[in-house]
């Protein structure tokens, strides 16, 4: 198997899974009519697959026997009730599963998959659209080499995929998943301040939008840390420097470390 033949079956197909999708399709990686996916609503799931060329099918059974690689994208609670029926079928040898389940592991799968069913555990986000996303990838799969090469041929044009241990994956997850909401939060309040004013708000935001994008650009390019970004743009007695002691003193950073406890409830 290889991606140029690969078909990509998703069970479930909310947001996450058609943000996979359309960043797959949009970096070419493979066309909508190699993707299937299957939902609870399926007037809903023919609407949103048809703005991709994607093929709605009626159940899991259909997915898992036309896909090659099946990723499960369903609520945790709704895990073990679409996995039991098919559980043959996930578990044929040359079938590869996917989860981006929030919160399931490998070790949450025992005894809902058959042994030998080769599984990976891997949490997207949603600037996976565009083909800037990243995949927290637990380290201990099941793949074979082959399957776990295929797995990095298929979403690395479209996400950097981070593997970690079982005890990492939860608080990278936090970062990498929930952090958008936050950033675009911080896009929003430069947005008001830019309106405050003067400025039209599209044009705020798009001077919002590439800033935010261009400082993680500079940051991936070059690996010069936060900390010599931030100070190269500080002039001493300038004006960025007074707004760096503003957000410090109005626990700026300390407001963004409570965020990420909160998530992972320390």
């Amino acid at each position: 198997m290889t991606a140029e033949t690969l078909t990509i079956g998703f069970i479930g197909y909310g947001n996450m899974a058609q943000a996979m999708a359309q960043g797959l399709v949009r970096a070419g990686v493979l066309p909508g009519e190699r993707i299937v996916a299957c939902a609870n609503h399926y007037e809903k799931l023919a609407e949103n697959a048809g703005k991709l060329g994607v093929r709605p099918l009626h159940s899991a059974q259909e997915v898992a026997s036309v896909a090659d690689m099946v990723v499960i994208a369903v609520k945790p609670r709704q895990v073990a009730s679409v996995c039991e029926p098919i559980r043959d079928e996930l578990g044929d040898g040359g079938r590869m599963v996917v989860s981006i389940v929030g919160g399931f592991r490998m070790e949450d799968y025992d005894g809902l998959l058959n042994p030998g069913t080769h599984l990976i555990c891997s949490i997207p986000n949603t600037p996976i659209a565009v083909g800037k996303g990243i995949m927290v990838t637990q380290g201990e799969d099941t793949l074979t080499s082959d399957q776990r090469r295929l797995f990095d041929q298929t979403f690395e044009p479209v996400a950097l995929i981070e593997r970690l241990g079982s005890d990492l994956t939860s608080v990278a997850t936090t970062i990498a998943g929930c952090a958008p909401a936050y950033t675009a939060m911080y896009m929003e309040a430069l947005a008001d301040a830019g309106v405050k004013h003067g400025l039209q708000r599209q044009t705020a935001y798009r001077l919002a939008a590439r800033m935010t994008e261009g400082t993680g650009a500079l940051y991936t390019d070059t690996g010069t840390i936060p900390a010599a970004m931030k100070d190269a743009v500080c002039s001493p007695g300038g004006s960025t420097i007074r707004g760096v002691a503003a957000l410090e003193k109005s626990g700026f950073r300390g407001s963004v470390i409570d965020a990420i406890d909160t998530v992972e409830g320390v």
